[in-house]
């Protein structure tokens, strides 16, 4: 199994009927089955502001106005069901750390894990939902992938879901899931831009080497490629090479000038693709993860 199929998940129950990538801009949606339907649902702007640290639910009872309008109709009832969450790669933190040697207990694991990340993360580590992966060994290093968001903004995405009659029994990040759509065993960066937060993954051999998010001050390509230089030159430092291929998506009518000024100054370029469906900058996630689920 790929390890961004292990790692895309911070919970994970039994296999969902849905799966929702909440944006500020709408709620992408795809209901599993013997045929697949996906859609998407318009939100409001005020509705939700991504925030590591704050409330990101601003009018909870409009999302779940919203919510309860895309659970199918079953006789005069609407039924819900067992539910997957993808939410903004800006709302928790994701991390790549080593470890000198991990500790084979679980328990233990965890302490280190929140032990590390302490200083690190914009919240309280002790009240977090914590998911991690043992990505691989080199020499005396141990590879750890953690994903950690803050519990309340955690409950206060679900709380809509499950008042709408939803069970939410997986949670991922939007670039997490997104991985699945990364191809090669190259080293390439993936950037993906939702609304105004910018993320950036390097990748090698279908491992994540480096995540990075970052809310931009306006969407321009300058602030993109300030963003993309750096990340660039650490993999050049840090992993001894250049990325070969830079993955886009979310760019809209930006990607071919973002294309053209990457290509010659970072590395060719191509749009990020799924068998499944069209990618769209409010459902890049969604995308990774069905792509991801029919390739398990």
């Amino acid at each position: 199994m790929s390890v961004f199929r292990q790692l895309r998940r911070i919970v994970e129950d039994p296999p969902p009927e849905f799966v929702f990538e909440l944006s500020p801009s709408g709620v992408a949606w795809a209901r599993l089955g013997k045929s697949l339907e996906t859609g998407f649902h318009p939100l409001p702007p005020d509705v939700l502001a991504v925030s590591p640290v704050k409330d990101n639910v601003r009018r909870p009872e409009v999302l779940e106005s919203e919510v309860r309008a895309l659970a199918p109709v079953n006789g005069r009832n609407r039924r819900a069901g067992r539910a997957a969450l993808i939410l903004p790669d800006y709302a928790a933190r994701v991390a790549v750390l080593d470890f000198d040697a991990f500790p084979g207990d679980r328990a233990e694991q965890v302490s280190l894990v929140r032990f590390r990340l302490k200083k690190t993360v914009p919240f309280d580590m002790d009240s977090a939902a914590l998911s991690f992966q043992v990505q691989s060994t080199a020499g005396k290093k141990v590879e750890v992938v953690v994903a950690v968001v803050a519990l309340e903004i955690l409950a206060r995405y679900e709380a809509p879901f499950r008042a709408a009659g939803f069970h939410p029994g997986y949670v991922t990040t939007s670039m997490l899931a997104a991985l699945s759509l990364v191809p090669g065993t190259s080293l390439a960066v993936a950037v993906k831009l939702g609304d105004r937060t910018l993320t950036v993954a390097v990748t090698r051999d279908q491992k994540l080497k480096l995540l990075r998010c970052v809310e931009l001050d306006e969407v321009t390509i300058e602030e993109v490629l300030s963003v993309l230089f750096p990340t660039f030159a650490y993999a050049e430092d840090q992993l001894g090479a250049r990325p070969e291929i830079l993955r886009l998506a979310g760019f809209g009518p930006l990607t071919e000038t973002l294309r053209q000024e990457t290509g010659a100054a970072l590395a060719p370029s191509e749009p990020l693709r799924s068998r499944v469906g069209s990618l769209s900058p409010g459902n890049t996630g969604l995308m990774g993860y069905l792509e991801g689920a029919a390739a398990a």
